[in-house]
């Protein structure tokens, strides 16, 4: 497919520009997860916001048209929180905002849930506009080292496009295309930083495509990490920070927070660096992907 040779490339050769852009402009963040704390290009998620549409002008159609508008303002609000550090409660009800205009895509309203079925009519689109929210949300969360979002994103939307069709289908594929273009760039040691700009869309994109390719149930599945980190986190008000933070030991392992978290319990099971981390992680989420695989097969 085409579409995914353009994504990638331009994802690629788009991320370095970007990231000067950004440095040049002062638009950096500090690495925290390192002794030496080096300074790295921040919302370089405008890359995806670039690329994606770009990739997909020549097979445009309604449904990838109006799936685009989604993502692209998912995008905006990513921009909006990187500048100004949005409130969570204001990035969630922006994300409701944005997500409302899931009622112009053309899908049918059924609900399939494994071996059941369930016709919610006009419900269907309450659910889809939790679920696009919910999806963006969760991938934002589970977020803050090298290579993280992006490749658990770039994962699944890879096992999405092998069980979706038609416009899900190029939808997933491709942006699953420019997030690894991206993610040369962003995997240890990071040379940009998606940012909320990039962690926002990406999580949208991975619930406009179950949504589109009616593979709801799958994609909740492989954003099960991070429905884990939504639980663990709201124990606590999602205010981690006031209680302390993972700490970089002098060999460079990583010494879990003071609370619990999905990254929290790995650290804990296990003692690791950073690109050990992300691996864990990009692991469980291709071992999810093949579990997908292997159901959609099934039913």
């Amino acid at each position: 497919m085409i579409t995914l040779i353009v994504g990638f490339i331009l994802s690629l050769i788009l991320t370095p520009y970007i990231g000067a852009l950004m440095r040049k402009a002062g638009i950096v963040g500090k690495d925290i997860h390192k002794l030496e704390k080096p300074e790295v290009p921040e919302m370089g998620g405008i890359v995806l916001l670039l690329a994606l549409p770009l990739s997909l002008v020549s097979l445009l159609n309604d449904a990838l048209a109006k799936a685009l508008v989604i993502f692209l303002l998912f995008g905006v609000i990513g921009i909006i929180d990187d500048i100004t550090r949005l409130k969570q409660s204001h990035k969630v009800l922006l994300s409701l905002l944005v997500s409302s205009l899931v009622i112009s895509l053309p899908v049918n309203t059924g609900l399939d849930i494994l071996l059941a079925s369930m016709e919610l009519g006009v419900l269907y689109y309450l659910f889809a506009i939790l679920f696009i929210t919910g999806s963006a949300n969760l991938v934002n969360l589970l977020a803050g080292f090298n290579g993280l979002e992006v490749g658990t994103s770039a994962i699944a939307l890879l096992f999405l496009g092998l069980i979706t069709s038609g416009s899900a289908q190029i939808l997933a594929l491709t942006g699953a295309a420019v997030a690894f273009g991206f993610l040369w760039w962003n995997k240890y040691p990071a040379k940009i930083f998606p940012g909320d700009t990039g962690t926002l869309s990406l999580g949208a994109l991975i619930g406009l495509v179950g949504i589109l390719g009616k593979v709801e149930i799958f994609a909740a599945f492989l954003l099960l990490p991070h429905f884990v980190d939504f639980l663990l986190k709201s124990k606590i008000r999602f205010k981690g920070r006031p209680l302390g933070k993972t700490e970089v030991l002098e060999d460079g392992t990583l010494k879990a927070p003071p609370y619990l978290s999905f990254l929290g319990l790995l650290m804990r099971i296990k003692k690791v660096k950073e690109p050990q981390l992300v691996a864990m992680v990009w692991g469980i989420e291709t071992v999810l992907g093949l579990i997908v695989l292997l159901l959609h097969q099934l039913l």
